[in-house]
């Protein structure tokens, strides 16, 4: 059986478990492997070692130098897993089967960063995970493959990461045995919408809670930042209080006033005004005694 020689770009816990099917299966060899240069992941350069892979690291994979140390492994296919830089070219155009990413996103919708984020604070049903060919655009690559992941209630940043780590690993070893078999027909993202819509990167500050929102927003935005990202902030006597999580109360009635005002401290949580009604804060940390009558802001 002919080998699919690929090279491995690769960072953090997106990577770890493709990497260990895609080393395990012996149909696939893993020529290299390129971590993140600023910061290299530990587990790449243990696995590199463990496994006699070739293990690189550089500044600038655009490079002249860079390129040439690739023409000396003779790759079928380049295999992108949350690596941090972009692919020109000549790069994307050096292996025989292209350049492939895999995405956690549901593309042509929810390219960009932070996708499991915006996902629930855009309060959706559904994330997706892509596997595309790498252009020189961002995520806009014709898709490979593509499957889907229902969002309930019950779901929150950490339970969508537990996911998207096993389906990534799982959809993008599959679509490589696919490619290396010739059985799959890529479809243009154009041909199921014309723009999509991209995600910004979310930074510092970004984080501070808005009280006057809807129940239903602060929900979704308090779990779609919880641990272990960096959960939401609001402040209380100025002193920053940071909430891992609240649960909306079904039957809390539609009422007009402050939003942000503590209703109640009860031993269960915290009763909070929203702009259409109330929730519980069962979640919170960096102040212990708050009465009613006091505010989050």
């Amino acid at each position: 059986m002919t080998q699919i020689k690929i090279g491995y770009f690769a960072d953090g816990p997106w990577s770890h478990q493709a990497l260990e099917k895609l080393i395990l299966d012996s149909a696939i060899s893993v020529e290299f492997i390129c971590a993140r240069y600023d910061k290299p992941d530990p587990f790449l350069k243990e696995q590199a070692d463990i496994y006699g892979v070739d293990y690189i690291t550089h500044p600038k994979i655009n490079s002249d130098e860079f390129f040439q140390k690739m023409c000396e492994y003779d790759c079928d296919l380049f295999v992108s897993m949350s690596f941090n830089q972009i692919f020109r070219k000549r790069l994307i155009e050096h292996p025989r089967l292209k350049i492939i990413n895999c995405h956690a996103g549901n593309l042509p919708f929810y390219r960009g960063r932070n996708i499991l984020n915006w996902a629930l604070i855009n309060d959706e049903k559904e994330f997706g995970i892509t596997v595309h060919y790498v252009d020189e655009g961002i995520d806009t690559g014709d898709i490979l493959s593509q499957h889907l992941f229902p969002i309930t209630d019950e779901d929150n940043y950490a339970t969508l990461l537990e996911r998207a780590y096993s389906g990534c690993a799982e959809l993008l070893y599959e679509t490589i045995k696919q490619l290396a078999a010739g059985n799959i027909v890529p479809k243009s993202q154009s041909d199921i919408h014309p723009l999509g819509f991209y995600c910004t990167g979310r930074v510092e500050g970004d984080e501070r809670l808005n009280w006057d929102q809807s129940s239903r927003d602060i929900f979704n935005f308090v779990r779609a930042i919880c641990r272990p990202g960096p959960e939401a902030r609001t402040f209380c006597k100025d002193v920053e209080l940071k909430i891992n999580r609240v649960e909306l109360l079904p039957d809390a009635p539609v009422y007009k006033g402050i939003p942000g005002a503590v209703l109640d401290a009860c031993s269960g949580g915290l009763l909070v005004k929203t702009a259409d009604s109330y929730l519980k804060v069962v979640e919170w940390s960096g102040i212990d005694r708050i009465r009613i009558g006091d505010r989050f802001k």
